[in-house]
């Protein structure tokens, strides 16, 4: 759960996290409860030492140079101490001071605010007028519950201008000139303040000069939820290490399955939420980028809710304990609190998401290569040329005799290829506009071939495999197995020269188009729960198999039932070792690969479709409410496959981001549906999907497999729970 994720940017969160242990104690927050918080703070000066305050500043006004990349990751680690005191106030003020084309101004600010000398506080709205008289601009008027106001030196405020301009100035005053009155703040650790201005002149080199509303918003956007990240992350690592050793009724809570997807979703809510703002301060890094406020606004949307979410969910995972002042868990929530109210009404950023798509589109998301890893591009650019010159009939032999299908294999059936070299050939094989054979589900059985599989077999199966001439199926799941697989009951015996399987198989996707099919059976009914399996290769034309359509809820018949009575495999045909099929079938699912593919599916809402939709209809203020909130979690999953994709890149486990990205994948179909077919108010009733209506009453029917299929949504947060949050496993149960 962090924000940084390249290894510069991990360094950098464990230089300020240690920074943080060492000056932002549980006892110093609890002693500042009771008493007014020390200005400055007793990390100030250390964070000030290390440059921190400056770190998004050029280096001519005093700052290190670097961008918003690197201080969204300083401030998810304040945020994750719930350090009191302006920092985040104080950098978003230098940061709103140096988008002026003020020289002067910047001269005179940004040492002093980069260099922690000087506190700074900047309010996004206010109600301070402002009037030429003279050559001199003149101000009046107030701000209300300006955070950070109360410690600041300088203030940073928009000034609407009574000759009518569009656009507010924006000005920079001195506290000491202002009445300054601290009103009472749900964040005790980080006041707040009411301002007044009574006509006072404005000094030229305080006048900052009309800016890009837009971009103030998403740098304040980004800055807060950075800071929600590092709270979510925070109490999320609270909840889960209580969960762990807090036993009731004999046994950790964090066993019970109630606490236990409590605590993953409270990770779900804080992986998504660092991902969006990840990619928010990439674009405010990107002089390039036409997306900056659509990338704040989901930033916006998803980290604070995520603070409010995961605070409420570790006070309830604590229980009573997390309900008295002693405990953290109310110095985060409160900071949660004051973070969403900064933000104004979250409605207002989901309406921007909305806004942003209807006119543009989503943006592209792309892999960006060190130069090292595009000096590959070239060698592998002159391959796909010469696929590419192949004539049509043909090429489909030479993509797969060439390991390009699935070239993270070994070779001679893949390519040895490592992730760098994965996302190239995905790259140019799509700007070539070349095909490669879809192999479906053999994808997940021909790695299992080639690491257990005899040199016969490989040479029998892969190659019309990889070509895309045999249709595979799984035959896994029973009536009794499915997301407990191990518990399978098809029985295979042995006879002379095989086996006879008998059994039901049950969920069977295109079962009934499959040649061949890969089979889990028990060869030894003694043996204990996950051994005496066996995996066997089934010619599904074979005697004693009956394949069986299931019709599901929508009318189709995606999922089969299968039937094996008596049907005969040969020695031949078992992969790997008898009753060592489990691990075979490990193998199978821990095989690592590379993919950058948002393909949409055909029988389920994307993301794009939701656009779509928004794109042709007339919303009112709830509907762009919702369709942002919508776009925003579609869209969040792209970036954690995008974030998984860079860390396999890096040699790095991309661990959680992997594992919330098929979570959120798998809901975001079912939830998209729910939404968008809501609107559409009495012609919801309508079937015919030749109609916007019953295309997305299609939607919303076929949706309710996307949370069963491939492993539910409750054994995914099992997962996630268990595996990043290293909570207990589910105790086993006693046979009777």
């Amino acid at each position: 759960m962090s924000i940084a994720i390249s290894s510069d940017h991990l360094a950098l969160a464990e230089s300020v996290r240690s920074l943080t242990k060492r000056t932002v104690t549980s006892a110093d927050l609890h002693e500042a409860l009771d008493a007014k918080v020390k200005i400055p703070p007793a990390y100030w000066r250390a964070a000030a030492d290390i440059g921190l305050f400056g770190l998004h500043l050029p280096e001519q006004f005093g700052g290190q140079g670097f961008g918003y990349s690197e201080l969204v990751v300083v401030i998810e680690e304040f945020g994750r101490s719930s350090a009191p005191g302006p920092f985040v106030p104080t950098v978003l003020a230098a940061a709103i001071v140096e988008l002026s084309s003020n020289t002067d101004a910047k001269d005179e600010l940004l040492p002093s605010l980069s260099d922690g000398s000087q506190c700074g506080a900047a309010s996004l709205r206010s109600n301070v007028v402002g009037w030429i008289e003279n050559d001199l601009l003149y101000v009046e008027g107030t701000a209300s519950s300006v955070v950070g106001a109360s410690a600041a030196d300088v203030v940073v405020l928009p000034v609407s201008l009574r000759a009518g301009e569009l656009l507010p100035t924006w000005i920079a005053l001195d506290a000491s000139d202002l009445t300054v009155r601290d009103v009472e703040s749900v964040d005790l650790l980080r006041p707040i303040a009411n301002i007044e201005i009574s006509a006072q002149v404005v000094p030229a080199n305080r006048v900052l000069g009309v800016l890009d509303v837009a971009r103030v918003r998403s740098i304040a956007a980004v800055l807060y939820s950075a800071e929600a990240v590092g709270v979510a992350s925070a109490c999320t690592h609270i909840a889960s290490e209580y969960a762990r050793v807090r036993h009731q009724f004999g046994r950790p809570i964090g066993q019970f399955q109630a606490v236990k997807h409590k605590c993953a979703a409270m990770l779900v809510d804080a992986e998504r939420a660092a991902a969006a703002v990840w990619d928010a301060a990439r674009a405010l890094d990107d002089a390039t980028s036409s997306h900056v406020d659509f990338s704040a606004a989901i930033a916006a949307v998803l980290a604070p809710r995520a603070a409010l979410t995961t605070t409420q969910n570790t006070i309830q995972v604590l229980g009573g304990i997390g309900f008295t002042w002693e405990h953290d868990a109310h110095i985060y929530y409160r900071r949660a609190i004051g973070i969403a109210a900064a933000l104004g009404r979250s409605a207002d950023w989901s309406r921007t998401v909305t806004e942003r798509v209807i006119e543009s589109g989503l943006p592209s998301i792309e892999v960006t290569l060190s130069d090292d890893a595009e000096r590959r591009r070239g060698e592998i650019r002159c391959a796909v040329a010469q696929l590419a010159a192949v004539p049509a009939d043909e090429r489909t032999e030479r993509i797969a005799a060439g390991g390009w299908v699935l070239p993270h294999l070994p070779v001679p059936w893949g390519r040895d290829a490592n992730a760098v070299d994965q996302v190239i050939i995905q790259q140019e094989f799509k700007a070539a506009k070349i095909v490669r054979p879809e192999i479906a589900l053999a994808n997940w059985m021909v790695p299992s071939l080639i690491a257990y599989g005899t040199s016969e077999q490989q040479q029998r199966f892969l190659p019309q495999t990889l070509r895309g001439e045999v249709f595979w199926c799984q035959l896994f799941s029973e009536p009794g197995a499915g997301s407990d697989l191990a518990s399978l009951t098809t029985k295979a015996t042995k006879v002379i020269g095989g086996w006879r399987l008998t059994g039901t198989k049950v969920w069977n996707s295109l079962a009934q188009f499959a040649d061949r099919g890969f089979c889990l059976a028990r060869t030894d009914p003694t043996a204990p729960k996950h051994e005496g399996i066996t995996y066997f290769l089934i010619d599904m034309k074979a005697a004693g198999v009956t394949v069986k359509p299931l019709r599901e809820l929508t009318g189709s018949a995606l999922f089969n039932e299968v039937f094996l009575e008596d049907v005969f495999v040969s020695d031949e045909d078992v992969v790997g070792e008898v009753n060592k099929g489990w691990e075979v079938t490990r193998n199978t699912l821990s095989n690592e690969r590379v993919s950058l593919s948002n393909k949409d599916l055909p029988l389920y809402a994307s993301c794009n479709d939701v656009v779509r939709y928004a794109q042709k209809t007339e919303l009112d203020a709830i509907a762009q409410d919702r369709i942002g909130r919508l776009v925003a979690e579609g869209y969040t999953v792209r970036l954690l496959n995008l974030r998984s994709t860079m860390l396999q890149i890096d040699g790095t486990d991309p661990g959680a981001s992997s594992s919330v990205a098929k979570l959120l994948n798998m809901r975001f179909g079912q939830h998209a549906a729910e939404v968008v077919h809501a609107e559409f108010g009495h012609e919801g009733a309508s079937a015919n999907e030749s109609q916007t209506a019953g295309k997305w009453a299609s939607y919303l029917l076929a949706s309710r497999a996307t949370t069963i299929y491939g492993g539910t949504t409750e054994i995914q947060l099992n997962i996630i729970a268990e595996r990043q949050l290293h909570l207990p496993r589910d105790p086993v149960p006693i046979e009777l």
